[in-house]
């Protein structure tokens, strides 16, 4: 009887300097660290994880990721997408799986990123994976920045859209509350390698989001339930609401513990 061929998920946390509406935000300090900081080490305590790098385009990360005792490396400036940058840095690593781990989720959890790289290493027919979270708060539905996802009866994505999804007619129906995404993703890498090299899609263009293109390509995406939310970070509301959550937070248990 011949064993089952191991499984190898390496995660790369892409990092870009720039950013129009909160400039070097991964630098910015939540407590006593960066916000790259608490991304790394959430993923770093990851069991699924067998190594983990940062990619970014500056110099300046690279120098705060080693400070704080992480791997980082220099990808081009030229890429368009975090995606792009995560495929840069995986095309030199030997793995079945690459999970992109966002740089602007302070709040990603261990636990969440597990579940994901489960899901896609017991399914060898998938090539895809990414997290949602039950929304329980009504202002997120109506909020373009807050992305939603609807999902079949197997568990794959139908769509994602910034506007509300899915639409509710009749309110006392007791509909399953909507799904909001979070941009986690699991790639098989031979996958992500095709996927970085196709053009934008119309449905991607329209709405701003990279993950239409593999659904508008036939490709399905599962979508993998957990109770531990996340914000992204793109402004500096956001940021503030942040360090207020890590101040209120008994043991900081709530980032990574």
């Amino acid at each position: 009887m011949t064993d089952k061929k191991r499984i190898k998920a390496v995660g790369i946390i892409p990092a870009r300097y720039g950013s129009t509406r909160l400039p070097a935000k991964v630098l910015q300090q939540i407590g006593d660290k960066p916000m790259l900081q608490h991304v790394y080490e959430s993923a770093r305590a990851a069991k699924s994880l067998e190594s983990l790098l940062v990619a970014t385009d500056d110099q300046r990360i690279v120098a705060a990721v080693a400070a704080f005792g992480g791997r980082a490396v220099l990808t081009s400036p030229a890429h368009r997408s975090g995606s792009d940058r995560l495929a840069e840095a995986a095309d030199g690593i030997e793995c079945d799986i690459v999970v992109n781990i966002q740089g602007d989720e302070p709040l990603i959890r261990k636990e969440a990123i597990d579940a994901l790289v489960a899901a896609l290493a017991g399914t060898p027919s998938l090539n895809v994976a990414t997290l949602a979270v039950p929304i329980t708060d009504r202002s997120c539905v109506e909020d373009p920045n807050t992305v939603k996802v609807v999902r079949d009866l197997a568990g794959n994505a139908l769509y994602f859209s910034r506007a509300c999804i899915p639409f509710v007619r009749d309110t006392g129906s007791g509909a399953a509350p909507p799904l909001k995404h979070i941009g986690i993703y699991a790639y098989r890498k031979a996958f992500l390698m095709r996927f970085t090299r196709w053009e934008q899609t119309e449905l991607e263009k329209t709405e701003k989001l990279e993950q239409l293109r593999i659904l508008e390509h036939g490709v399905p995406i599962r979508v993998v339930t957990t109770v531990h939310d996340s914000i992204s970070v793109d402004t500096a509301e956001d940021l503030e609401r942040v360090r207020k959550l890590y101040e209120k937070s008994k043991n900081h248990r709530g980032f990574g513990g």
